[in-house]
């Protein structure tokens, strides 16, 4: 006989161990099924969590070596232990894993370990990794397998000389020379992680720009402070194959709209060219599932084309960010209980951990304006920020876009120092539907970096103090 649930998730990462906590809490009879030995998904196990990890270590070590002496710290000459490194790495990532178990068991979410398939209406199997298969049955059963690498054509990787995100995070020595492929977010993260240990860095990207999809002003000034740290970006240019030789590669890189051919020396290649939905043995065909050409599965408020089947995260459309998939997690537990689940697409932060972080919520300029939307802008720069002169990280900006009648907070854009932080009051802003106004009439603490914020939206009327 089967075991019977109100709701089983197929997968545990963030969409789906949220829902299932949630679930929990809401008197849901719940299980989550997932193949990783840990809890987590992509995003503690080898994403967002040990990718910070390295940013926050290597970021310290960069600063200590460049910047102590200006502050009258003297230190002396500092080595690296990169397995100690590594180590602090995954100390971080093996507490988190085992707090989703522990929040589990305190919400009475039974942890079913193995591959999970749906097998017809409300019916689950679990492969274990002896083979044996587990049947379970739910009421309602929730999609949230998350996203793989997208592989590049023509390009294997292996995990140890030309790599995804997941083997830059294992390197065992700093490599000498780093192509990374792709100059998104998880690209110029990990590649300022291994710039900031000691590595050249070239950054090959497809398109004319780098961090596609951001506000234009923020994607070039990122583009000038990271080629002032030390990258190198070859924009408009494709890699079209990776030759392994026996000490180093060879990356064959040309014109993106074709000719004007370069190959690159290289120690390490990262490719980071996005994410696809993974669906593979998912079943969906038992149900009537299909998925469009980019893979995704389509949602009508996170119902899927069959009933009692619901889908959350990277697997279906919206952004790939784990807080996303979170709150929709959230919502699906919520609306299986019969509550008023929701999520406020227009409200979703964006962050990139480099230094300075990048952050935005909302809109961008170049959609309102596609949009044909009347808007005002307001912007501040860190070099006026006292918090900024005083800590030493002046570089960036805060930029905030309002309605042109109503005031109302339409986007934000943040290139500075705790960006990834600051951004919070401007979502909350958004989410609450606030105005330009409302943001700088609020006292802010002096001297913080969120006085930025404030002069920033002084500045959407014309009226910013400090500059």
């Amino acid at each position: 006989m089967a075991d019977q649930y109100d709701v089983v998730i197929i997968g545990g990462g963030p969409g789906g161990y949220n829902c299932a906590i949630r679930a929990g809490q809401l008197g849901l009879k719940t299980a989550c099924v997932e193949s990783r030995k840990a809890l987590g998904g992509t995003c503690l196990n080898v994403g967002c969590i040990p990718s910070k990890a390295m940013l926050h270590a290597s970021e310290l070590y960069e600063e200590a070596n460049k910047n102590f002496a200006d502050m009258g710290i003297e230190v002396g000459k500092l080595s690296l232990n990169l397995k100690t490194m590594m180590g602090q790495k995954d100390d971080a990532v093996d507490g988190l894993t085992k707090g989703v178990e522990f929040l589990f068991k305190k919400n009475k979410v039974d942890h079913v370990r193995g591959k999970g398939r749906i097998a017809g209406k409300g019916k689950v199997i679990v492969t274990g990794e002896d083979g044996q298969e587990t049947e379970l049955s739910a009421k309602n059963i929730v999609i949230a397998t998350g996203s793989e690498v997208t592989p590049l054509p023509g390009v294997e990787i292996d995990e140890e000389r030309i790599v995804s995100s997941t083997g830059a995070l294992e390197l065992k020595e700093v490599p000498k020379k780093l192509i990374v492929i792709g100059a998104g977010v998880i690209g110029l993260e990990l590649g300022s992680v291994w710039r900031r240990l000691g590595s050249e860095v070239t950054v090959v990207e497809y398109l004319d720009r780098a961090l596609p999809g951001m506000d234009g002003e923020v994607s070039k000034q990122a583009k000038r402070l990271f080629e002032k740290q030390g990258m190198t970006f070859k924009l408009s240019r494709k890699v079209t194959g990776v030759e392994k030789l026996k000490t180093k590669l060879k990356v064959s890189t040309e014109a993106a709209k074709g000719g004007d051919e370069e190959v690159l020396d290289a120690d390490v290649v990262l490719v980071c060219i996005g994410r696809r939905p993974y669906t593979e043995g998912l079943g969906l065909e038992t149900v009537g599932i299909e998925v469009d050409k980019r893979g995704m599965i389509a949602n009508d408020h996170f119902k899927t084309a069959a009933e009692g089947i619901w889908v959350v995260g990277d697997v279906t459309s919206g952004p790939m960010l784990a807080h996303k998939a979170e709150d929709e997690g959230t919502a699906v537990a919520e609306l299986i209980a019969g509550k008023a689940g929701h999520v406020n697409y227009d409200a979703i932060p964006n962050v990139v951990y480099t230094y300075p972080e990048i952050a935005s919520v909302g809109q961008t300029e170049e959609q309102l304006k596609d949009a044909g939307r009347k808007y005002k802008s307001g912007a501040f720069p860190f070099m006026a920020n006292s918090r900024g002169r005083t800590n030493h990280t002046t570089d960036g900006f805060v930029k905030i876009l309002a309605d042109a009648e109503t005031d109302e907070i339409l986007g934000a854009h943040i290139v500075g120092p705790n960006a990834g932080e600051l951004i919070a009051e401007l979502t909350v802003a958004m989410e609450f539907r606030a105005a330009s106004e409302d943001i700088a009439r609020t006292c802010h603490a002096h001297p913080t970096l969120s006085e930025a914020v404030r002069q920033a939206a002084m500045g959407v009327e014309g009226w910013t103090m400090q500059m």
